[in-house]
């Protein structure tokens, strides 16, 4: 058994890729530490570790490397303490909790205070801990000790800051511009500044300005990026911090001390120092609307949980809040009401709108006995049922964090990048520092050479690499769980693309899973309802699948079913029995010729039933042939449409199944699927895999996630049919919850539109520095005699992570190749209808 535990961090001044490494690297090290996940735009870290885990060490760890972990405070009223021991064994039992950074519990107040890694929803685990202690735990509502801060909130204040401080920088940065970039691009005023407030006065406003940017808005940079510096892990901010702190610099000694620079070399680069600072606050801001953005599908799946539920607590029904439902409560339901936990129907008719859950449009019957979903939307009727899941064990809780692992993986393609963006920033340094060296010895002179330096620092963007892949990993997963598509396993959302073949299960996934009653021919002038009157009373004292199929068919119609006598099972043949003193057979074909019975021209519409893959039984009444039925596991509405979109796609399409050769051939021939491996038992599909992957490359599997397990977990990607039941299907990569074929189409389509987008990101942010880092260093100087400056670097700069984050960003607008059935959208689920001839 995996004891492991997994825990989330929100972690603080995380900029660029360069950090992302230094986080990995910082928390790797900790003991006990076995796997990290950092994601740069969520501003997370998944840890993976061993049950002992110290998880102060974590927060020790990042602050050390400059990256603190934010913490929050929980407040619990603890009940039956009585002594001082009490106090002990209960900080012990919550100090335990993976995730607490500290427990301090008070015996007069009865209370416990508890930081603890923020970023994890800790309080079920904690009630839980003080429980099995002994010592019943209840959250306090204090508004000054908040559990936990809303990252959604977080990230708008966030951007609300940024938004302000940007605002602030232009308003002061105006001037400046004005003042020494209007002269130089117009020189009449040039001579009007020199001819009333004078160059000196015009240098000295400039330098008050720009030192307010630097000291306000731009403080964050210095006081970031300076500090790692020191620690020898410089990252953007240093960046930022080294090019416009030296643009400053080298203005102030121009304007104070002009006699330390050599002879023509007295020039101000105020505007650039404050250009720069504006511009990359712009380039944060919009980068931080853009971030808020990428978690959306995630607010949305938080946002179906009903706040609160009509329970039926102490004889009467009261309003109780979702986290106090628990296990058993027997809860009642309004037309038009969220549905607050899963729960089975004990009473009333419904209809229920599922399609959050399972992207499915249908709204779904239920009744007596049927499960429902927590998060989906009642429709007109009401409903009665018994709370089976709350919490976190609840399938929209599973979903979310499903969707949260998912988003927060490493691809493989991520690993080359955080190799090269570890070494970036000091790669960085080292260049601004050569290009600045190379023009002091070589060029026309200092300001020339520091024009090089600067630029070299502002227009390098660890940013937009560290961005490329997540962002496009966060939108992608978060678009497909919007379409019924769960990406269990992050990495599938990169292996599914380079599949070549989709194998698929028979029974379950191609067809509807059970047996129905499909075709009725009527012979010697019976009708239909006296046939199957007849034969439903034989069939209902039989367990067999056939004979449920047939007593469904009767149950729908509303078809009384008569009294047998005298049931007999003739092994390998049928059945008989009395039914209202006439004799009943229903059995094959040769049991009607050992009764000597004619078939006639029946025989032939047997064997076309059994050509399309159907099990033709035939039905006699006082030894007269009565009626030819064919039974069959009906083809899912749309999986017709679906293998013709994985051929369209250019994908290969193979059937693995534990059926006969004859029914699997015919099924494959009706659906053009392309290959058949027929009577193959569990262990037998993890061989007909191994042989198809050796045949032709990448293979991905699809099944009902259950006794499909061995094949799901051999395929390059498995994907799972959930039918709406438990969605933890451990061995699958993917679920798909519409329990419907389309959903592999859009899974496909999805994994490709995502790669392309992470491609195309990464190509611009390594594109981008590979190409202006050397025009940056002043490469078109000697051909053109053109220097790029800080200013325009600056605002490249901030574009290249804008332009990742908005391309990552069209991704939520990835439409479904295949959406439902047209025709079921507006009517609830039925069986196939059966043929009467």
């Amino acid at each position: 058994m995996d004891d492991r535990i997994t825990l989330n961090l929100d972690v603080e001044k995380m900029n660029c890729a360069s950090c992302v490494g230094r986080v990995e690297k910082a928390l790797s090290a900790v003991p006990g530490v076995e796997d990290v996940r950092v994601n740069l735009a969520a501003q997370n870290a998944r840890v993976t570790a061993a049950p002992d885990l110290d998880s102060a060490a974590l927060e020790t760890a990042l602050t050390r490397a400059g990256y603190p972990a934010r913490a929050a405070r929980y407040r619990l009223s603890i009940d039956k303490m009585n002594c001082a021991s009490c106090v002990g064994r209960v900080e012990r039992a919550l100090a335990a909790v993976p995730g607490v950074l500290s427990a301090e519990v008070n015996l007069a107040n009865e209370t416990a205070s508890l930081r603890v890694l923020e970023g994890n929803d800790m309080l079920p685990a904690l009630r839980a801990a003080a429980e099995r202690a002994g010592y019943p735990a209840n959250v306090i509502e204090d508004a000054a000790d908040t559990p936990r801060e809303d990252p959604a909130e977080r990230r708008a204040a966030e951007a609300g800051h940024l938004q302000r401080m940007t605002l602030l920088a232009a308003a002061l940065t105006l001037p400046v511009f004005v003042l020494e970039m209007g002269g130089h691009l117009f020189p009449a005023l040039h001579h009007w500044i020199a001819a009333t407030i004078g160059t000196e006065t015009s240098w000295l406003l400039q330098f008050v300005l720009t030192t307010l940017v630097l000291a306000i808005p731009g403080r964050h940079f210095f006081t970031t990026g300076l500090p790692a510096l020191w620690r020898g892990a410089p990252d953007m901010n240093a960046l930022v911090a080294l090019g416009a702190g030296a643009a400053w610099l080298f203005s102030v000694v121009a304007l104070f001390a002009p006699e330390v620079l050599p002879q023509g070399s007295r020039v101000v680069y105020f505007e650039a120092a404050a250009v720069i600072v504006t511009l990359i606050l712009l380039g944060r801001f919009l980068e931080a609307r853009a971030k808020g953005r990428t978690g959306a599908a995630i607010a949305k799946l938080i946002g179906l949980r009903a706040a609160s539920a009509w329970v039926e607590r102490d004889d009467a029904v009261v309003e109780v809040a979702q986290e106090d439902i628990v296990l058993g409560d027997v809860i009642h339901l309004r037309p038009g009401e969220k549905i607050a936990t899963d729960g089975v129907v004990l009473s009333g008719q419904s209809y229920v709108d599922e399609s959050m859950i399972t992207g499915e449009p249908v709204p779904v019957a239920k009744s007596e006995g049927a499960e429902v979903v927590g998060g989906t939307v009642n429709g007109t009727g009401s409903l009665t049922f018994r709370a089976t899941k709350v919490g976190g064990d609840t399938m929209l809780a599973q979903i979310i964090r499903m969707v949260e692992e998912a988003q927060g993986a490493r691809l493989p393609i991520q690993n080359l990048v955080n190799r090269i963006t570890l070494w970036f920033v000091p790669v960085v340094i080292v260049v601004a520092l050569l290009a600045f060296g190379l023009w002091l010895a070589f060029g026309p002179s200092l300001a020339h050479a520091l024009v090089a330096g600067v630029a070299v620092l502002i227009i390098a963007c660890p940013c937009a690499m560290g961005l490329a892949t997540p962002t496009s990993i966060m939108v992608g997963t978060g678009r497909a769980a919007q379409l019924g598509v769960l990406f269990r396993q992050g990495d599938a959302l990169q292996s599914l693309q380079s599949v070549r073949t989709v194998a698929l299960d028979k029974t379950g996934t191609l067809t509807e899973g059970r047996p129905e009653l499909t075709d009725l021919s009527l012979q010697n002038g019976f009708d239909t309802a006296e046939v199957l009157s007849l034969v439903g009373a034989v069939e209902a004292r039989s367990e067999h699948p056939v004979a449920q199929a047939i007593l469904r068919r009767l149950t729908r119609d509303g078809i009384a079913v008569g009294s047998a006598e005298d049931f007999q099972s003739h092994t390998g043949y049928g059945v008989s029995a009395m039914v209202g003193g006439r004799r009943v057979l229903v059995g094959a074909d040769r049991m009607m010729r050992r009764e000597g019975i004619e078939l006639d021209g029946a025989a032939e519409i047997g064997a076309g039933y059994g050509a399309a893959g159907k099990t033709p039984l035939y039905a006699a009444v006082d030894g007269q042939l009565a009626a030819v039925i064919a039974v069959a596991d009906p083809i899912k509405p749309g999986t017709p449409e679906a293998i013709a979109a994985l051929h369209a796609q250019g994908l290969e399409v193979a059937m693995i199944t534990g059926d006969n050769k004859a029914t699997a051939q015919a099924i494959a021939a009706r659906l053009g699927i392309d290959r058949v491996v027929a009577e193959v038992l569990p262990e037998g599909k993890v061989e007909a895999l191994e042989a198809l992957q050796a045949e032709a490359g990448p293979v991905a599997f699809v099944g009902d996630g259950i006794n499909d397990a061995p094949a799901l977990a051999q395929a390059e990607v498995g994907l799972a049919i959930g039918t709406g039941t438990d969605v933890a299907i451990e061995a699958a990569d993917v679920v798909l919850m519409s329990g419907d074929l389309r959903g592999v189409v859009n899974a496909i389509e999805v994994s490709r539109r995502a790669m392309r987008n992470i491609r195309q990101n990464l190509f611009w942010a390594f594109g981008y520095n590979v190409l202006l880092i050397p025009v940056a260093a002043g490469a078109l100087y000697p051909l053109a005699g053109w220097l790029l400056s800080p200013a325009l670097a600056a605002g490249a700069m901030a574009l290249s992570s804008v332009f990742v984050l908005t391309n990552a960003l069209r991704l939520r607008w990835i439409a479904a190749p295949l959406g439902a059935d047209p025709q079921a959208a507006s009517a609830p689920r039925t069986a196939a209808p059966v043929a009467a001839e």
